[in-house]
């Protein structure tokens, strides 16, 4: 059968054009015109050619001498990005923060009075009941629920609250609605949450939240750790860090989704 190249289907401008592009890294921020060329295996005069056709769509700038990309080559992405849903839209984000922190990272939605898992990065075994997507626990014990609840309405707050039967999971379990509006209020302040062994006695988690493009909190993403290896601190000076800037990352994706 007769390739693509063969048939006169195959566009070798639009491949070089591409290949211009991935020439750019973190390590190559910025080329000149013979590095690009070089880089691409291509001539000097094609590899100008393609750098102005780009310049000029806007995809590159330059400063006569080098080249180097501009934001705009984050829209030939967001196409694909728009086609997944949260979960596979944040899988590579909980990968790299899992990968960072060594510890499970799990996102979730808020369903009253619940949490439902969305996506899961686990790292080990680190509770007694296997969490999966669909998994559900209560809202209240849970870092990532008290950073969707500091996202509702007053309202729907103090509804809940009101008609919540907290039971005490572990001996660190705030199951009081004073204390707990308390601690949400907190975590709408920090702009995170966490909780030290409330929802089961050795585990320790902190979670942010993640945006959608109005600016409202639709999931909240956590990193989880036993209390054995981790502190209350470590997780504040250490997980945070990363943690806020994989919600930050996800939320920017949502954001250029624009159906969220």
């Amino acid at each position: 059968m007769a390739s693509d190249a063969s048939t006169g289907t195959f566009l070798q401008g639009l491949e070089r054009g591409l290949a211009v592009i991935r020439a750019f890294s973190a390590d190559a921020p910025s080329l000149t015109l013979s590095e690009v060329a070089r880089a691409v295996g291509i001539t000097p005069a094609t590899a100008r050619r393609i750098l102005l056709t780009l310049e000029e769509l806007g995809y590159v700038r330059s400063d006569h001498r080098r080249f180097s990309l501009t934001p705009r080559v984050l829209a030939l992405g967001w196409a694909y990005l728009s086609s997944l849903d949260l979960g596979e839209l944040a899988g590579p984000f909980m990968e790299e923060l899992s990968a960072k922190t060594r510890e499970s990272c799990s996102i979730a939605t808020l369903d009253l009075p619940d949490i439902v898992y969305v996506a899961r990065v686990p790292t080990s075994r680190i509770m007694t009941v296997a969490l999966g997507v669909g998994a559900r626990l209560p809202a209240y014990p849970t870092s990532m629920g008290r950073v969707l609840l500091a996202g509702l309405p007053e309202d729907e707050l103090t509804s809940y609250l009101e008609t919540l039967h907290a039971e005490a999971l572990t001996h660190r379990t705030v199951t009081s609605p004073n204390d707990l509006r308390t601690t949400i209020a907190q975590a709408r302040a920090d702009g995170y949450a966490l909780v030290d062994q409330e929802l089961e006695q050795g585990l320790r988690s902190i979670a942010a939240p993640i945006y959608n493009s109005r600016g409202r909190i639709i999931a909240a993403l956590n990193v989880s750790a036993h209390a054995s290896r981790s502190t209350p601190t470590s997780l504040r000076t250490e997980a945070l860090p990363h943690l806020q800037q994989a919600a930050a990352q996800i939320t920017t994706a949502l954001t250029h989704r624009g159906n969220f």
